[in-house]
């Protein structure tokens, strides 16, 4: 699988200086972090789940998380455990066709007694299962999710990562929320080979004060989301070799009736494309609060998002394009003959590279152009966002 594999080469061609790299399930786990994109959560009932998860691929998915927990009522979990079972047997089918090709795909799960008793009922088939997202992880619940999935994994022969949901009232907490962080930090340290990323649960966390933002706003507008992110990049997403992916909040909106705030969507990048079209559509479906949210993710330090609806896959992954301004910068920071440091003028004069304080930035930006790819030099997000939509 590939992000923007879904689009002709000769369009990729075009749009691409460097083109997203090839990756599968068995890839170097620093590659899968920063390729999971837009995770699109789909409800584990769902009686098509094997030609959902088909289709989405087809659409430019490249990892899913079928969902036993908050998605689905309590008194259907025995029913969507033995739907996910029959759609992961009809999926491996699927897959042995011609052409087909599957995204990462995980189970969010409710305790940890479910991992390696759907790994066993899941039989062969779990050879297309890439792990398990554990939903309100603390250390307490972190050890017996991660220990469960220690088992399952030596049952089945088969690699499984762990992506870990921060949403613990605990974590949103100011008296609680040090000692919260530095317990989850023991654990998934612990057990670092297996955790892939981690994702921020800010559903839950408005739950606990009765919150809940418009889609003319961001999570970074609610200040009290937006210092619990603040405070889990602080404690989990370093650049020193300690830290780990940290993927970006859910966006809950898809379509707006009405709305307070301008559109927060400048006309002239869309204007410049001829994509005036494309504009508006994504104002009607709150998408300009999207891409902004998206853009200050990535200042935040997350990489990816968990997304609930297939619309908000194609802006997180242009957005994650790396642009060829970046790419020039990252090169030229990393060039070896810079290891001793110094400031030199970026290679579009419009700015200062300092070697030393701008490497682990560099070195985070070529990770991502691997991954998602690097822009031509007159190619924007917005040209990307118009390839990447269905025809």
């Amino acid at each position: 699988m590939r992000h923007f594999g879904h689009i002709a080469p000769e369009v990729r061609q075009r749009l691409f200086h460097q083109e997203p790299c090839v990756f599968t399930a068995d890839s170097p786990p620093r590659v899968l972090s920063a390729a999971l994109g837009a995770t699109l959560y789909s409800p584990a009932t769902r009686p098509q789940l094997a030609d959902d998860v088909l289709k989405q691929a087809g659409r430019g998915v490249v990892s899913m998380v079928l969902c036993l927990e908050d998605s689905i009522d309590d008194a259907d979990v025995a029913d969507a455990e033995e739907n996910l079972v029959r759609q992961f047997a009809d999926l491996a089918d699927l897959a042995a066709r011609p052409g087909a090709e599957l995204p990462l795909l995980f189970v969010r799960v409710r305790t940890a007694e479910q991992i390696p008793d759907l790994v066993r009922r899941l039989g062969a088939a779990v050879r297309l299962l890439s792990g398990f997202v554990l939903p309100k992880f603390t250390e307490e619940r972190g050890v017996s999710f991660l220990e469960a999935l220690a088992v399952a994994e030596a049952e089945s022969g088969r690699r499984l990562f762990a992506m870990p949901v921060l949403e613990s009232p605990d974590l949103l907490y100011l008296e609680s929320r040090v000692e919260t962080l530095t317990g989850i930090f023991r654990v998934v340290d612990k057990y670092r080979d297996r955790v892939l990323a981690l994702r921020l649960g800010v559903t839950d966390f408005c739950s606990s004060y009765g919150l809940r933002r418009a889609p003319d706003m961001t999570a970074y507008d609610v200040q009290i989301v937006a210092s619990v992110i603040a405070d889990v990049v602080n404690m989990m997403g370093r650049a020193d070799g300690t830290g780990f992916t940290v993927t970006g909040p859910v966006w809950e909106y898809f379509r707006v009736q009405e709305r307070m705030f301008k559109p927060q969507l400048r006309q002239s990048p869309f204007l410049e494309v001829q994509a005036v079209e494309l504009r508006e559509a994504l104002i009607e479906h709150a998408m300009d609060g999207l891409l902004r949210e998206i853009s200050l993710d990535q200042a935040n330090g997350l990489l990816g998002k968990t997304c609930i609806h297939p619309s908000h896959v194609l802006p997180v992954h242009a957005l994650s394009v790396v642009s060829h301004e970046e790419f020039s910068d990252a090169q030229d920071i990393l060039r070896p003959e810079r290891g001793g440091g110094g400031v030199l003028r970026s290679a579009y004069t419009n700015k200062m590279n300092e070697v030393k304080p701008h490497r682990a930035w560099a070195e985070r930006t070529m990770l991502r152009a691997e991954v998602f790819g690097v822009a031509n030099e007159d190619v924007g997000f917005v040209d990307l966002l118009a390839a990447g939509l269905p025809r």
